[in-house]
């Protein structure tokens, strides 16, 4: 379905017609300091984030929209809430994309505000509707609950107001918290319309709970080919956000690049802190640009053969371990050298 989405510049990026699927994460420093935001979203970008987002608040923070985009290299949306006057704020300042709720920034004069200033600089507008906010009128009509039904539409009801503006340069988004509802809406909304769709699980957790409700709802939408950019939402560092959505693509076949890490659950045959090392080489690999699977095995019983389908991989032993290349076993390595004896593998096949 995301092939026939339709393509929305975002800054230097685009979105929708198949096109890949961009990360997009979001910022907790307050934007008006703008060394703190910078070096977020810098932070960001070394991890691999596509397109950010800053929540603009006040008047202050939109007029540091400007400092903050000539120091970062990735498209910047700027999240209003309330007060239009903000979002002509943001979008005069810079913004390359604006995200409101119309429903809550007023009556139809101040979104016809907002929409004729994102005209005067096509700038898309990303339409957001969350579980928690829906309409009271759209709970009642579906019998007293927040529905999938009832997100989607609430969305094109939304949608509808822009287009009859005379503005198409949209992008949608429906969250919620409740995997199984944002699964089925994403599914419902794919069938109404070809704006290209930001998917979420909004409100997902902390960085251990958040993950695992993130990789089964975002696995569940992008599965079935819906889903044009994406933010997994979790309460820490947005770095972690970015790692989690890099392996959630991965995963699913939908990126390309990156090592993937592969280890073993620990066994009493372990005699190495395989925890402590799987843990280490997967920070370590962060800096390799290379497209392979490393596989980090607890024994050199079945090391070898489990690491076969790896591009390289490590066993322990007692006090030692095994460096092992597509299923070979290269050489026996001490312990305490067997991060080191990875890392010169990896220097090597990246040319460094």
């Amino acid at each position: 379905m995301r092939e026939r989405t339709k393509v929305i510049r975002i800054g230097d990026r685009v979105i929708g017609g198949g096109n890949p699927i961009l990360i997009q994460s979001m910022t907790n420093t307050k934007t008006e300091n703008v060394d703190a935001t910078v070096e977020q979203i810098l932070a960001l970008e070394r991890a691999g984030c596509d397109i950010i987002r800053c929540t603009v608040p006040t008047m202050e923070a939109a007029e540091a929209l400007p400092k903050i985009k000539e120091r970062i290299h990735i498209p910047l949306v700027a999240d209003i809430h309330f007060d239009y006057r903000l979002a002509i704020a943001a979008i005069e300042n810079g913004a390359d994309k604006i995200r409101i709720n119309p429903g809550n920034i007023g009556g139809k004069e101040r979104i016809s505000a907002v929409v004729e200033k994102a005209k005067e600089r096509n700038i898309p507008i990303r339409v957001g509707v969350n579980s928690g906010s829906l309409e009271k009128e759209l709970i009642a009509k579906y019998g007293g609950h927040v529905t999938p039904e009832g997100l989607v539409e609430s969305a094109l009801d939304k949608v509808r107001i822009i287009e009859d503006l005379g503005y198409d340069n949209l992008v949608i988004s429906i969250k919620s918290s409740n995997v199984p509802m944002c699964a089925a809406a994403h599914k419902l909304i794919a069938e109404k319309t070809n704006y290209p769709l930001h998917v979420g699980i909004t409100e997902a957790g902390t960085v251990y709970s958040g993950n695992i409700k993130s990789a089964v709802g975002l696995g569940m939408i992008l599965s079935e080919g819906i889903g044009d950019t994406i933010r997994v939402s979790l309460t820490g560092n947005p770095v972690e956000e970015i790692k989690s959505a890099k392996l959630i693509l991965r995963t699913l076949g939908l990126r390309k690049g990156g090592i993937e890490i592969v280890s073993c659950p620990t066994c009493g045959r372990t005699q190495i802190d395989l925890i402590s090392l799987a843990n280490q080489v997967e920070d370590m690999v962060q800096e390799f640009p290379l497209d392979i699977k490393v596989a980090v095995m607890g024994c050199v019983v079945n090391g070898p053969g489990e690491a076969k389908e790896a591009d390289l991989g490590i066993a322990g032993g007692l006090h030692e371990g095994l460096l092992i290349r597509r299923g070979e076993i290269i050489r026996k390595v001490p312990e305490d050298q067997l991060l080191t004896a990875l890392r010169d593998e990896l220097t090597a096949l990246c040319g460094k």
